[in-house]
């Protein structure tokens, strides 16, 4: 049975968030099942762009720009598109987790982040096989499927596990990334990549994992993820404990026992 998350679902914007990243979800849930008869583009050493992609973002651009039309955009297709409000943005990936996608692993998800007078203000993650619905709004605390959501509250990291990306060919910090990880994985329980940054920030506020690295992202794979941890009750920052991670694209995210400490682990790894 599914979660009506149109009706009472919180403020009015973020209705409008849930609902096109639902018409969104849905074209890419027909998509996944017509895999192999998809058009794919490459515009990378192991970065690719499909029609479900292209589908699902002008289905967010259409609706979110009906919802608030002077609204702007930052798109990962797109790029920027400039709005008469220039006090409001949305941060849009339409399908984040895009190899996945074509390898046929359901893990995918949609990612819309509002940025008002440039902070994050608004966040909604949508996985749409699963049908499970993040979302949160500055001050509101953040949701799931209208379950409130809270951090991890483990303490020892011997008894965390954590989430990472690696990567991708033909980008550099390999050397790097390997001694982070060799760090992390001699001190907790488990690391777990599964190749969705928005995901893996969702995951950490529904308390899944205990903390979330990576390096080397865009600004629209995260803006969405970094609120709903934070309204979990989470902390991000860069690497060096800045709230910059929309800016360099470093990310370290964890609950506010383990966010330190786990700093402290990737930072002997330099």
């Amino acid at each position: 049975m599914r979660f009506n998350r149109t009706t009472g679902a919180g403020t009015a914007l973020i209705n409008v968030m849930i609902a096109a990243a639902e018409r969104a979800g849905r074209g890419l849930v027909r998509s996944f099942g017509e895999i192999e008869t998809l058009q794919v583009a490459k515009k990378g050493p192991d970065d690719f762009v499909s029609e479900a992609d292209r589908r699902a973002e002008e289905t967010l651009f259409r609706e979110l720009s009906k919802a608030r039309p002077n609204y702007g955009f930052l798109m990962e297709e797109r790029g920027a598109v400039p709005g008469e409000d220039t006090s409001n943005t949305w941060i849009v990936d339409p399908l984040d987790g895009t190899l996945n996608f074509l390898h046929g692993l359901p893990h995918f998800c949609v990612s819309v982040g509002l940025e008002r007078d440039g902070k994050i203000c608004a966040g909604v993650i949508y996985e749409p096989i699963s049908d499970q619905m993040f979302w949160a709004e500055r001050g509101q605390g953040a949701f799931l499927n209208g379950q409130r959501l809270r951090v991890s509250n483990r303490r020892n990291i011997a008894e965390s596990v954590f989430a990472t990306g690696i990567p991708i060919k033909g980008r550099k910090g390999h050397a790097l990334f390997l001694k982070e990880l060799e760090n992390v994985m001699a001190a907790a329980a488990g690391v777990r990549r599964f190749g969705a940054a928005a995901l893996d920030l969702a995951y950490l506020a529904a308390g899944r994992y205990e903390g979330f690295w990576e390096r080397g992202l865009n600004s629209w794979d995260i803006a969405a993820g970094v609120i709903i941890v934070r309204e979990a009750g989470g902390f991000v920052s860069d690497f060096k404990g800045r709230d910059n991670a929309l800016k360099t694209g470093e990310i370290v995210a964890a609950n506010s026992d383990l966010h330190m400490p786990l700093r402290e682990l990737l930072s002997t790894a330099q």
